[in-house]
């Protein structure tokens, strides 16, 4: 008996299945008994019924964000001016935009290192150790952790000492809600990575570390951005650890140590003033976020592609 290579071969082997129908056999799902056939058909509706209810909530997310926000957005001079005072109009959140990836960027660079470092541990020398298991049972348990409270721990550490508010205590917070999908997913790559590769490298002299450098995170550098990707598209719509560190700010700051307003916090206090100028700000920058959370998400599936071609 072979390998099952075709989903409906029922334990046969494609051989097998095709001598049986050439040999006159109906293997067709009339042949099927009434009530397999019929349980079949219900569970391919309830299949198709929950993929909806993921969907169509979608799809009137992305409508209503679009139709609410587009008006004010096709302005230029919303990306280079700051919000109007309240009551009146023709403003912008351009500060809010350069706030954003300031914050993502610091993020970033502090999670990526940490990240793909303890990921490397986990896959190539921590194997059934006590310490890798406590590392990745505190990932699964940092992934669960509400996001206002990676932003309690941000200024716990950070704009408590400094006495401020600023970007780096942000980016910070931001790099606390990333670092469990980085190292997760960049694990995961590395073990995807045949180990023959590995004794071959070893087998022509290689040490441990040169291989991992020169063989094993080039071979699996497609997917370990693919997760640094999508750890940043988590991160790029989150507001609440960011009101409790950067705060935010009406002026343009390029400065880390300084508060920063950034997209996720401009929307909150956008959304609650009552004011139809600002909240149309509000809606215009709502789509600009989900864009570039979009943008990501499609960035990482585009790497994914690329990898399994």
């Amino acid at each position: 008996m072979g390998t099952p290579d075709n989903q409906y071969s029922f334990g046969y082997d494609s051989d097998s299945v095709a001598s049986a129908t050439d040999s006159g056999f109906d293997i067709s799902e009339k042949t099927m008994a009434p009530h397999r056939r019929i349980m079949g058909r219900v569970l391919t509706i309830l299949t198709m019924v929950f993929a909806a209810t993921v969907i169509i909530p979608l799809i009137w997310v992305l409508v209503s964000v679009f139709q609410k926000g587009i008006n004010s957005l096709i302005f230029p001079d919303i990306f280079t001016k700051l919000p109007p005072p309240p009551g009146l109009s023709e403003g912008g959140f351009g500060h809010a935009i350069i706030g954003t990836l300031m914050t993502l960027g610091i993020g970033t660079l502090i999670s990526v290192p940490f990240g793909v470092i303890a990921a490397i541990y986990l896959a190539e020398f921590g194997r059934g150790t006590r310490l890798a298991y406590l590392v990745k049972f505190s990932c699964n348990v940092l992934t669960g952790v509400p996001a206002i409270l990676c932003g309690l721990f941000a200024y716990a550490i950070v704009v408590m000492p400094l006495g401020s508010f600023s970007a780096f205590s942000g980016g910070v917070a931001l790099a606390v809600l990333m670092l469990p999908i980085i190292i997760r997913s960049t694990e995961e790559a590395l073990l995807l990575v045949p180990n023959e590769l590995r004794l071959a490298a070893m087998g022509i002299g290689a040490t441990k570390f040169e291989t991992i450098v020169q063989i094993v995170l080039p071979a699996a550098l497609t997917s370990i951005i693919t997760g640094i990707v999508l750890s940043v598209a988590r991160a790029a719509g989150e507001a609440a650890p960011l009101l409790f560190t950067s705060f935010n700010n009406n002026f343009w700051a390029t400065n880390v140590w300084e508060p920063v307003a950034t997209l996720p916090v401009l929307i909150y206090f956008f959304s609650i003033i009552p004011y139809k100028a600002s909240q149309s700000l509000a809606w215009a920058a709502a789509l600009m976020l989900l864009s570039i959370v979009l943008l990501f998400s499609i960035l990482a599936r585009y790497l994914s592609r690329q990898k399994k071609l």
